[in-house]
């Protein structure tokens, strides 16, 4: 199996969609196929349904088949698909399974969510994933700080479509050692920490970010891909300064707002509703007109 197509699909602004809500709290579809039109007439090449920014851990196991679904129609060849997968074991090779035969090129593996993780049981967690569905792709999402990248080479070598890693852990020295340690030039590696971090790990060894941004302004995204790919960061900390604050506010308290920025944005667009599932909520109406004076900044 050539891999070589999907690598280099990976080396992008990997788009986190949102997962609309209609009123009765049930996936708005028609605004979910819209939005996705949207991304993919913005340039968007690589998408991930089922994503944290989708709100992954919200939806049931039928809303995660059905936004898998939706998006690999919508994309009909126009971009790869990468789909979230995670939970049980069980349940995440279900996932990737029914992501296989629904048409994706790829799986993403959410980081196991579960108290007491050994680098052992990550490794098999992961492994098990992977050697369900040969045929696909394969991208671990890391946020553990511990995890030894050798222990991602280990992963790999009796998986070989193990083909990248969104790395998600916010220190950039620690990024560009542990891909070393893993192998860089083995694996694509993808900012997981969207386009405030994308500077710092282009800078020791990324190739692609992913973003929630892009839902909003996919514009912007790209101005910094492109400076990023030009070596020109000059160009890409100014679209950092642009941002910087509606990211801020994504990541405020532990990100407690990652999603609900987000929705905000695009319900001042009038794009889908600002609905958030619990333990999300709704940002309270004074940050509300921030939201909305930020995104008018940016000529959207």
């Amino acid at each position: 199996m050539d891999l070589s197509p999907l690598k280099a699909a990976l080396a992008d602004v990997v788009a986190i969609p949102v997962t609309p809500f209609a009123e009765d709290g049930s996936i708005d579809v028609p605004a979910h196929r819209a939005l996705l039109r949207r991304l993919l007439d913005g340039g968007v090449r690589i998408v991930t349904p089922n994503g944290n920014t989708g709100e992954f851990y919200a939806l049931t196991p039928d809303e995660r088949r059905t936004v898998t679904e939706l998006t690999i129609e919508e994309a009909d060849g126009r971009a790869t698909v990468l789909v979230g997968v995670g939970h049980d074991v069980p349940t995440a090779v279900a996932a990737a399974e029914h992501a296989r035969d629904a048409g994706a090129q790829m799986v993403m593996v959410h980081q196991p969510v579960h108290p007491y993780v050994s680098q052992d049981g990550w490794i098999d967690y992961n492994r098990a994933i992977a050697e369900a569905v040969p045929g696909l792709g394969v991208v671990p999402y890391v946020r553990n700080p511990l995890l030894a990248g050798e222990r991602l080479a280990e992963l790999a070598d009796s998986c070989p479509n193990v083909i990248g890693v969104k790395y998600a852990v916010p220190d950039a020295a620690r990024f560009g050692a542990f891909a070393r340690d893993a192998g860089l030039e083995r694996f694509v590696w993808v900012a997981g920490l969207a386009e405030l971090y994308a500077p710092s790990y282009f800078a020791t060894g990324a190739t692609g970010f992913t973003s929630g941004l892009v839902n909003v302004a996919p514009g912007v995204s790209f101005a910094m891909l492109e400076a990023l790919r030009a070596g020109d960061y000059v160009a890409a900390m100014k679209v950092w300064e642009q941002i910087r604050r509606f990211e801020d506010l994504r990541a405020d308290r532990q990100s407690a707002n990652n999603v609900t920025v987000v929705k905000e944005a695009l319900a001042s667009l009038g794009l889908c509703r600002r609905d958030v599932r619990a333990p999300s909520r709704a940002l309270p109406e004074a940050q509300r007109a921030e939201v909305a004076g930020l995104v008018a900044g940016w000529s959207i």
